[in-house]
């Protein structure tokens, strides 16, 4: 019997791959680095599966390179690197990885929160420098977390996730969302509001939304005018979903506290100005980085591509559209 063929953009979990090499033969890019689009139209020759990464830009051209493409698995819980559009058009399932990163996520925006909160990064540069000379009153000064009023906007999985983690911290909670959310009104008291109250009333603002043409540059310079000079700004959504050259004015100026990122506008490049900046922690888009979780993701990607490959609809499939008219 003659196995379909899947190319994996790159090295994933093994247990994910032992899935797949159980079903399928596979190619899986020898590089640990981001193929460019003419390196994953040059793996995808001959294949019927593409297992690829919110790095990977899937655009029209990478979908259409190959007649045999039959499934579209993301590792990841963003797809809006792939043509999602043109997949469909050519009756091509699109998966992704929903869910199991959503504590790992929510747990990294509480680490960035209170890092930045209590300033925990910049004082274990100034304590390894040797700068410490024994307490002092007026010593790395932070923010109070408890009793504090947390924003969360977008009340989606993981929003609602990193809402709920507040519980014991005795904090007013209001969030922002196209509906109401009666787990958080009903577990955490939560408050409904608009975006505006949110952002002038909240001491900490975590942003949970996806990235689609609504959602850029949600935070840019009059969102950041409209919150207080304490408030702490906490991004592990997408990086366009905040202006980045209006964040580091910002923080410059010392117009927000500061700001806790994992992820970046113009990713993978960040702002020089902006890695010079005490008030802002920079993560490198590790918010689901934990055996665990991207173990989980590896096995539901690999799953995905199983199902779309046998002619089944996968668990997870973005694109319902292309059942619909088989």
């Amino acid at each position: 019997m003659v196995l379909m063929k899947v190319f994996v953009t790159r090295k994933i979990p093994e247990m994910g791959l032992e899935i797949l090499r159980r079903e399928f033969e596979l190619e899986i890019n020898p590089y640990d680095r981001v193929l460019s689009k003419e390196e994953i139209i040059k793996g995808l020759k001959g294949k019927d599966g593409l297992l690829c990464l919110l790095t990977d830009p899937i655009d029209v051209d990478v979908i259409n390179s190959e007649t045999k493409l039959k499934m579209i698995a993301s590792y990841a819980v963003g797809y809006n690197n792939i043509d999602v559009k043109a997949a469909t058009k050519r009756g091509i399932p699109v998966s992704n990885t929903p869910g199991v990163l959503t504590d790992a996520t929510s747990d990294m925006a509480w680490a960035l929160l209170f890092s930045v909160a209590r300033r925990i990064v910049e004082a274990d540069k100034f304590t390894r420098a040797g700068k410490f000379k024994g307490w002092a009153p007026m010593l790395m000064h932070g923010q109070d977390v408890t009793d504090k009023t947390l924003g969360v906007v977008g009340a989606g999985r993981i929003g609602t996730a990193f809402a709920l983690k507040s519980k014991g911290f005795n904090m007013n909670v209001l969030y922002v969302d196209e509906k109401i959310n009666e787990t958080l009104e009903k577990e955490v008291n939560a408050t409904k509001v608009t975006f505006g109250e949110l952002l002038k009333k909240s001491d900490f603002v975590s942003l949970h939304v996806p990235f689609v043409p609504s959602t850029h540059h949600l935070i840019g310079e009059k969102e950041l005018k409209m919150m207080k000079k304490n408030t702490v700004l906490i991004n592990t959504s997408r990086g366009p979903v905040v202006d980045e050259q209006a964040l580091i004015l910002a923080l410059k100026e010392k117009r927000i506290f500061g700001a806790g990122l994992d992820v970046y506008e113009h990713e993978p490049e960040i702002a020089e100005e902006l890695k010079k900046l005490d008030n802002a922690i920079i993560q490198p888009h590790s918010a689901s980085a934990t055996i665990e979780t991207r173990t989980k993701m590896a096995v539901m990607a690999a799953e995905n591509m199983v199902e779309g490959l046998k002619g089944k609809v996968p668990n997870n499939c973005v694109n319902m559209e292309v059942f619909k008219v088989r």
